[in-house]
């Protein structure tokens, strides 16, 4: 690879380079982690949200609520 004077996209060139595959991967089949980083996103949120319960299954119970909802319960 040439290097030139111009440095200020080393870093973008770096990580394209490290990250090719992946990024090709998105182009040709639409495949991404977005859904999954929703999701842990979700968990973060709700976890930090449920600070001070007491048992871990009373956090299982409002994990399971937030990512399933209400239809459960609605007749």
């Amino acid at each position: 690879m040439k290097r030139a004077a111009l440095t200020c996209f080393d870093k973008f060139l770096k990580s394209l380079h490290n990250h090719l595959d992946e990024i090709a991967n998105y182009f040709d089949k639409r495949a991404s982690s977005g859904f999954v980083e929703g999701l842990n996103n979700k968990l973060k949120t709700i976890t930090r949200r449920s600070y001070g319960l007491k048992r871990v299954d009373s956090l299982f119970r409002r994990l399971w609520l937030d990512l399933n909802g209400y239809r459960h319960f609605i007749a």
